[in-house]
């Protein structure tokens, strides 16, 4: 019986070095081709995920060094706990995930994690439902820049950050018997009746503490905060071009071909057109290229069924955001088990939730067709796009924030209420 399982394990084992073995071949026989896909994905890591992306590792590591983030943790613990069972420092991960995009929300759980002030289940729950695509990429990139139709925008953003906010919910039955209360390193008022001026001076005093025991000054800070971002903006890169490369490959190897009939065959025996199987194949290695053919599919397909390809694809990521989130995880002691589970559930909560919403929120017809236009590749450029992110990262923090006041305040009157009883 030993036997038998150390042979599967070795066979397992030896699958991937096989697989590799087979990809560099592929690669020697078609040299060319994996030069203008490694040259592609190194443009798409230049022109967006650079620009896009090194500012807000920067500001995130900024931001942790001063004790910000122990601050808007303490402020927003009303709101997270209760609804996702993590801490009030998710929250300010939640909104810099939401608003930066993949893989920013894995990065700053991974900070938390090292500094302590998240449980590994706490961890696993905040990763699973921040990592997300960016409203910049969703509303430019795809809903104009593909399907050249900017009211797309609206249905794609509810199906998709409202399926992750649904993730957030369900997830917070993970673990719960793992949970670890005093794991968080913010001390937080526990009674109502102190009311929102204690909890204010809990989190400024939690935001000293933390400056404190940083100890480093401007120049360190900033400075560590560029070598880090500029580390992991690097393995990013990789694995884009990496990704494209394999994909290229395969293609020409006639693997992809496959993958594209099984899929479709899967697709047929759901009621899915079988013409958005190159997209969703595509969608499961790398999130632009499979949203880009969603886009793009037959002229014949009904649009909403190309719009719900189209949220899949975001909410899955790809396996290059996968690989970049579990390398990102690797050493924190959060598993990636969790992660896939939870991506592969938004996924599909938000295909249905677009098919759900088509009528109401867009007022089409289920069984209109579209004429697709040439894909752009056109993004918005950096500087705007960091700006609107910004406004839109202030924007998601006073939200939380005013549920947080909202929910200290209600709790008040409700213990007013019972002594007045």
């Amino acid at each position: 019986m030993k036997s038998i399982r150390s042979l599967k394990s070795g066979g397992s084992f030896l699958m991937l070095p096989v697989g590799l073995a087979g990809c560099l071949l592929l690669m020697l026989i078609h040299p060319e081709a994996s030069l203008s896909a490694a040259v592609r994905g190194l443009a798409v890591w230049w022109d967006v995920l650079f620009p896009s992306l090194f500012p807000f590792f920067i500001i995130s590591e900024l931001l942790l060094g001063f004790g910000v983030v122990h601050l808007f943790g303490a402020l927003l613990d009303p709101f997270m706990r209760p609804l996702f069972r993590i801490p009030g420092s998710g929250g300010f991960v939640a909104a810099m995930g939401y608003v930066s995009g993949y893989p920013v929300g894995a990065r700053l759980t991974a900070q938390l994690r090292a500094q302590n002030l998240i449980s590994r289940v706490e961890g696993e729950r905040l990763v699973s439902f921040t990592t997300s695509s960016d409203p910049i990429f969703l509303l430019g990139a795809v809903s104009v820049g593909f399907f050249h139709d900017a009211s797309l925008g609206l249905i794609l953003a509810l199906s998709h950050y409202g399926g992750g906010l649904i993730i957030g919910l369900l997830m917070s039955f993970h673990g719960r018997k793992e949970d670890s209360t005093d794991a968080a390193g913010i001390v937080l008022p526990k009674s109502a009746e102190q009311g929102m001026r204690a909890r204010i001076r809990t989190a400024f005093s939690s935001m000293a503490e933390a400056r404190r025991r940083d100890g480093r000054n401007l120049g360190e800070l900033l400075k560590g905060a560029v070598q880090s971002s500029l580390n992991l903006i690097i393995v990013v890169g990789g694995l884009v071009v990496f990704f494209n490369v394999l994909m290229e490959v395969l293609e020409r190897a006639g693997i992809m071909a496959s993958f594209f009939m099984y899929t479709g065959y899967m697709l047929d025996s759901i009621g899915f057109p079988a013409g958005l199987s190159q997209a969703l194949v595509n969608g499961l290695f790398e999130v632009t290229i499979g949203a880009r053919s969603a886009g793009s599919a037959g002229t014949s397909l009904p649009l909403h069924f190309k719009v719900a390809a189209a949220a899949f694809i975001l909410s899955w990521g790809g396996l290059s955001v996968h690989a970049q989130v579990a390398s990102i995880l690797n050493g924190t002691g959060l598993r990636y088990l969790p992660f896939m589970a939870a991506r592969a559930l938004h996924a599909v909560l938000a295909s249905v939730l677009v098919l759900l919403l088509w009528n109401p929120v867009t007022g089409r017809g289920y069984s209109s067709s579209w004429t697709s236009l040439p894909a752009s590749t056109a993004f918005v450029s950096a500087p705007s796009g960091i700006i609107a992110s910004l406004g839109l990262l202030s924007l998601f923090l006073a939200a939380a924030l005013l549920l947080s006041l909202l929910i200290i305040l209600s709790s008040r009157l409700m213990v007013i209420l019972r002594r007045g009883g």
